[in-house]
């Protein structure tokens, strides 16, 4: 199936139109935390001469930190309507004449695409892998656009046993039909909500990650495809294939991202 039949099936969550919708709030304040979020993660505050890959790009936030650090950009999704959202914040930004920002649709699992790419200082690719049918074989793709000495930076789902399947049948429930999808809502997101307001309210920090606290609800809560894995699996996949771990941040036993960044070192 196609994209959009993927959706109509209920196959497939329209990640591109929630991100659409967000984007309409993107502002300086969430463009700020974006570039601090990567540069603090990479560990680098200038990516000048560097060439940068978002696979999945969603609405752009984060191609665009990579721009504003200074590196050569090339956007990817596999949603129409995210590929929309990234071109629409582009154009809104004056770019510079000797750097690229290219902005495309383009699906991390055709591999004559992936093969047609090139390789890339950095390959960045945060909560969009594991929605994409295919896991592992969308991790290898990703993997495959480091050159040497470059850096892979990607987050997974954490495999949490029985509450990762409690979440997979949400998630398939939201996406049968409109009746199901309204109850799911209902029944869910003043616990999700509260949740994670009360955190915002009292930690004074946010929980999340170039995207507002409803519109990251609605993407977790009906995001299909929906893949998990353990940190010791990311970790031994990437090891195999030439990778040294520079950075980990878990989320323990809660419900979230690993977050993991490698080095290829063959």
């Amino acid at each position: 199936m196609g994209h959009v039949d993927e959706i109509a099936s209920g196959h497939r969550f329209g990640f591109g139109s929630n991100w659409l919708k967000f984007s309409k709030s993107i502002d300086n304040s969430v463009i700020e935390k974006a570039v601090d979020h990567l540069s603090a993660q990479l560990g680098e505050s200038d990516l000048t001469g560097k060439n940068f890959i978002d696979v999945g790009s969603g609405s752009g936030v984060f191609s665009l930190a990579a721009y504003l650090l200074g590196a050569t950009v090339y956007s990817f999704d596999y949603d129409s309507e995210s590929v929309l959202a990234t071109q629409q914040l582009k154009d809104k930004i004056k770019l510079d004449s000797d750097r690229s920002w290219v902005v495309e649709e383009g699906s991390v699992l055709d591999d004559e695409y992936i093969n047609g790419l090139g390789e890339f200082d950095i390959v960045y690719s945060w909560g969009v892998l594991h929605h994409t049918g295919s896991m592992w074989n969308a991790i290898n793709n990703a993997a495959s656009l480091v050159r040497d000495n470059g850096k892979l930076f990607i987050s997974i789902y954490n495999d949490q046993g029985m509450m990762s399947k409690y979440w997979l049948s949400v998630k398939k429930l939201y996406n049968y039909n409109i009746f199901l999808k309204i109850a799911v809502i209902i029944f869910h997101v003043p616990y999700l909500y509260g949740v994670r307001y009360l955190v915002r309210l009292f930690r004074r920090v946010s929980m999340e990650r170039g995207m507002s606290l409803w519109y990251d609800m609605i993407d977790w809560l009906g995001g299909l495809p929906f893949e998990v894995a353990k940190p010791e699996q990311m970790f031994e996949f990437l090891h195999n294939q030439g990778f040294q771990m520079l950075k980990f941040t878990t989320v323990g036993n809660r419900t979230g991202c690993n977050e993991i960044i490698l080095k290829k070192i063959k």
